[in-house]
């Protein structure tokens, strides 16, 4: 039987879709996400690094998602071409194009304030502090807006998009203990890594409470692996950050030319040598120049055999040093015409480069999805993604920052836990954070009594408490970055940014 892609979890009346057949099902389906206020929220959520501290033209997780989008769409279009190397895939699989935009305006709602930092302090604090096992995930909280958290007036939770887009939206298609399937060539997807001999779970796209409708939604699917829609969403997310986080941090001042050059000319005359080097040595303050990029050219051998190639990594550093170190960093970015048509066209020639470069990937491989970069390119990206890695998020200033940052959000899971928790105070929370409460102990209820196979049911005793956890977590990630700011200064009785908090909480 063949899975019904435009199905609902809850049938509309048909009053209330005006618009007939699948691929309109699935516009609609963009409209709602686009029209979500957690979309709207991405405006005002860091991207990498914050724009007050680096001017408006940085990317926030808006325009990111917009341009991932852009990518998508062009991918998922190419493959429509009869001429193309992927459209046989693209009529085996289904790829409709609107599935593919939906997914990739999608992908990073769930995103909590100051991006990937604030993502392991909320997992942190949710496992150590709140006692919820599957802690916090980008990806899961986007699965979870989308199919709770947001609201719609068809369905009495989420957005209750078609079976398509959810599947889609699932990058790591299993919950944070989910056992592992093997793969033809014994590997594990991205996202899963083996610990002392234990699979671990380090991405993954719902948490238990949503693991029934991801189930679902990829009724059909082989299991662990990426429908074709979600695995060009995934693609078009990898080459839409590594060339912006680029763009912001020249545009930002942030790059220094000749300390890439350095790392650069290092790798390219001394390779022979940096190889003889042992792994501690080149982690050692004092390798020689080039050692950074021997070690990554070590990491991509032992992760991703299946497409890593010392040739071809070494011509990809050569193309990178050519076209970035050696082209767009020469001239640093003055806010000139000339400056920004220099960085125009590096940006979209990378861009068109490498969304013409994505290929059907092999079968079998666990390490990639139906799709993936050919491998020049693919080894493009790894380089141009190793550049903003190590020359920018290893910097001291933006550690110290993000340790700050980092109390920001403890200082408001904690003392808004203590609050909804305080038996005479706990009737003045936000009418939101009651209601995401009442939510998530809801949830927890329903896993008790249904007892999915594979998901751990909570004690009656422990309810209330995950319930509070798991809708303290929900409210704290949807907070914007200034917001998580003024929340954690007012509970911590500073009234300075009382009145930025908003009605919105």
């Amino acid at each position: 039987m063949t899975p019904d892609r435009a199905a609902r979890r809850t049938p509309e009346p048909s009053s209330s879709v005006e618009v007939t057949g699948e691929h309109s099902q699935f516009r609609l389906d963009l409209e709602r996400i686009r029209f979500s206020p957690y979309f709207s929220r991405l405006s005002a959520v860091t991207q990498v690094i914050a724009q007050p501290g680096a001017g408006p033209l940085i990317h926030n997780r808006l325009t990111h998602s917009i341009k991932v989008t852009a990518v998508a769409r062009a991918i998922a279009v190419g493959f429509a071409d009869p001429a193309s190397p992927a459209n046989a895939l693209a009529r085996e699989h289904g790829c409709d194009a609107v599935v593919v935009q939906a997914a990739a305006s999608a992908h990073d709602l769930g995103h909590p304030p100051f991006g990937h930092l604030g993502e392991r302090v909320l997992d942190r604090l949710a496992r150590e502090t709140l006692g919820l096992a599957d802690g916090f995930e980008g990806n899961a909280q986007s699965y979870r807006i989308l199919a709770t958290l947001d609201v719609s007036a068809v369905a009495p939770h989420g957005l209750n998009l078609t079976s398509a887009v959810r599947a889609a939206v699932a990058k790591y298609p299993w919950t944070r203990f989910a056992r592992p399937v093997p793969f033809p060539d014994g590997g594990l997807p991205r996202g899963l890594r083996l610990v002392d001999g234990a699979v671990e779970a380090g991405k993954f796209s719902a948490y238990d409470l949503d693991a029934a409708d991801l189930a679902a939604a990829r009724t059909g699917l082989p299991p662990m692996a990426q429908s074709l829609e979600c695995s060009i969403m995934d693609t078009a997310d990898d080459i839409a950050y590594s060339i912006h986080d680029v763009d912001d941090f020249y545009r930002a001042g942030l790059l220094s030319q000749g300390a890439v050059a350095r790392e650069f000319r290092g790798w390219t005359q001394a390779a022979t040598e940096l190889r003889e080097l042992a792994d501690e040595e080149l982690a050692a303050r004092t390798a020689p120049p080039g050692s950074a990029l021997e070690a990554l050219r070590r990491k991509l051998r032992r992760s991703d055999d299946w497409i890593a190639d010392d040739d071809a990594f070494a011509a990809a550093v050569g193309v990178v040093a050519d076209d970035l170190v050696d082209g767009l960093l020469a001239s640093p970015f003055d806010g000139s015409i000339a400056s920004e048509r220099a960085l125009s066209s590096f940006t979209n020639g990378w861009i068109g480069h490498l969304q013409t470069s994505v290929v059907p990937a092999p079968p079998g491989v666990a390490r990639t999805g139906l799709v993936t970069l050919d491998r020049g390119a693919w080894h493009e990206v790894e380089i141009l993604k190793f550049v903003h890695r190590h020359f920018i998020l290893d910097r001291a200033d933006i550690a110290m920052y993000q340790r700050g940052l980092s109390r920001v959000l403890t200082r408001a899971v904690k003392g808004l836990t203590a609050w909804a928790s305080d038996e005479y105070d706990r009737h003045r929370v936000p009418q939101r954070l009651r209601e995401l409460i009442e939510i998530a102990t809801d949830g927890y209820a329903l896993l008790r009594r249904t007892r999915p196979e594979g998901v751990p049911v909570p004690e009656v005793g422990e309810l209330a408490r995950l319930g509070v956890g798991r809708g303290v977590v929900d409210y704290v990630a949807s907070l914007s970055d200034d917001q998580a700011l003024a929340v954690s200064e007012a509970i911590d009785g500073r009234p300075d940014r009382l009145w930025d908090i908003g009605q919105n909480l």
